[in-house]
């Protein structure tokens, strides 16, 4: 009986991460393959749940619509920020990123979208929501 991935299980494996027209985004095949400890934020638990249940050996193709990838862009997640609000506001460019503190500690990270001599709208969404994945993987064993 071969092997197969719980939600808890140390993998070995291969994968690669693309939009739906096929545009790599990152993959593991024809270098070294990744060990990734499931459950502990290593990868995107929306792309964990495809693993659960997949046996050792064989490559698998998922296609995920944005529903069930990073989910749709949220318009209400997109924010003008003053320009002079913003760290070092001289050195700001356009698809920069910017870590923003919350009050109780938490850190969140915006993309800015467009820069203006005066503001800057920064993006929130996770930069492949209302994106069509697809997702290539390979387990190649269960340590």
């Amino acid at each position: 009986m071969s092997e197969t991935v719980r939600e808890d299980s140390l993998l070995t494996l291969h994968y690669r991460l693309a939009t739906a027209d096929d545009t790599e985004l990152v993959s593991t095949f024809g270098a070294r393959p990744a060990t990734l400890q499931l459950g502990s934020g290593e990868l995107a638990p929306v792309l964990e749940r495809h693993l659960v249940g997949l046996p050792v050996g064989q490559r698998t193709v998922f296609l995920l619509d944005p529903d069930q990838a990073f989910g749709p862009h949220n318009p209400q997640l997109m924010q003008r920020f003053a320009r002079n609000d913003l760290p070092n506001p001289g050195e700001l460019r356009e698809l920069a990123l910017i870590e923003f503190k919350a009050p109780h500690g938490a850190a969140y990270t915006g993309l800015v979208r467009e820069l203006t001599e005066t503001e800057a709208l920064v993006d929130f969404n996770h930069p492949l929501a209302g994106k069509a994945i697809r997702f290539e993987v390979d387990v190649i064993g269960i340590l």
